[in-house]
């Protein structure tokens, strides 16, 4: 479908009726903002996108479009070309967002998950970062070389920048990550990687991933000593309390039984009272009765 220069600014899309067998959208030349965008995503979102190629080129997206777009192809394997040239609206962090999406430097799953199958255009008349264009543009050469099989070509990726110190430090700078690599890294796959690493870049490198890894993992010796020796404080403070806990109850269920004994006492006092209180009562009674029987016998003599 061709669509360039046709004056179209935002599209809207029906969900329930988008085109079966759309393969290719041209929309060069045109005015499409943020809103043309989150329509253009729809066409890409889902298990069933059949659109393989997206023209952009030349009209009026900005960084919020591209995060659009960018979220909508993190799991779509259908499109294969992008081309988003000439929008000058798109700064460094829109460029930014479209390197992350097929090389995610954040994590070693992050970068086989990335993006592997798009092939990306991207060139801006102005407000362009060269070394950001650079490195996507490596990154699209690794999916290129790789056509036919997204996974290898994540593995590439992975062994390119994730393993090399220089080029994962200026992807780490660019995407704003801050985390050392071998810290996710298990001890037990460090000679592979060491392995890889002298393979792929030489003896020098392997000497920087020596000492990286080496500092990494006394680092996380030490943190794990630290957490053992936290740990056995506070199962000692525990299992302390828990004593004392228990002699408390045991003295509280002593002290419980005595009240019980005592009300028990004090309520049979109390019914022995009654019991008393009602036999001087009777004999009271029946002393009246008598004298008053007494006197009349008196008085009638």
């Amino acid at each position: 479908l061709n669509c360039d220069r046709c004056g179209i600014g935002s599209i809207e899309i029906d969900t329930e009726h988008i085109p079966k067998h759309l393969t290719f959208l041209r929309l060069n030349h045109n005015s499409i903002n943020t809103d043309g965008c989150r329509g253009i995503a729809k066409l890409l979102q889902g298990g069933d996108s059949t659109l393989t190629h997206l023209y952009l080129y030349g009209n009026k997206i900005d960084d919020n479009g591209v995060g659009i777009l960018a979220d909508a192809l993190q799991n779509n394997n259908s499109l294969t070309t992008l081309n988003l040239s000439e929008n000058d609206g798109i700064s460094k962090q829109g460029m930014t967002m479209l390197l992350k999406l097929v090389n995610d430097i954040s994590s070693i799953k992050a970068t086989l998950e990335s993006n592997h199958t798009l092939d990306l255009y991207c060139k801006l008349s102005f407000n362009a970062d060269k070394e950001i264009q650079r490195h996507i543009g490596e990154a699209i050469t690794i999916s290129r070389n790789n056509v036919s099989n997204p996974e290898a070509a994540g593995r590439e990726k992975v062994i390119k920048t994730q393993l090399h110190s220089e080029i994962r430090a200026e992807l780490c700078r660019l995407q704003g990550v801050h985390q050392s690599l071998y810290s996710e890294i298990d001890p037990l796959h460090m000679p592979e990687v060491l392995s890889l690493i002298g393979r792929h870049h030489g003896q020098g490198e392997l000497h920087l991933a020596l000492k990286a890894s080496i500092m990494t993992l006394f680092s996380t010796v030490n943190m794990k000593k630290c957490i053992q020796q936290q740990k056995a404080y506070h199962a000692a403070k525990v299992t302390k309390h828990a004593a004392i806990v228990a002699e408390h109850a045991a003295i509280v269920a002593e002290h419980r039984t005595k009240i019980e004994e005592l009300d028990a006492k004090l309520t049979s006092m109390d019914e022995a009272v009654e019991v008393n209180e009602g036999s001087h009562e009777l004999e009271h009674r029946s002393n009246k009765r008598r004298r008053k029987w007494w006197w009349g016998l008196w008085g009638g003599a």
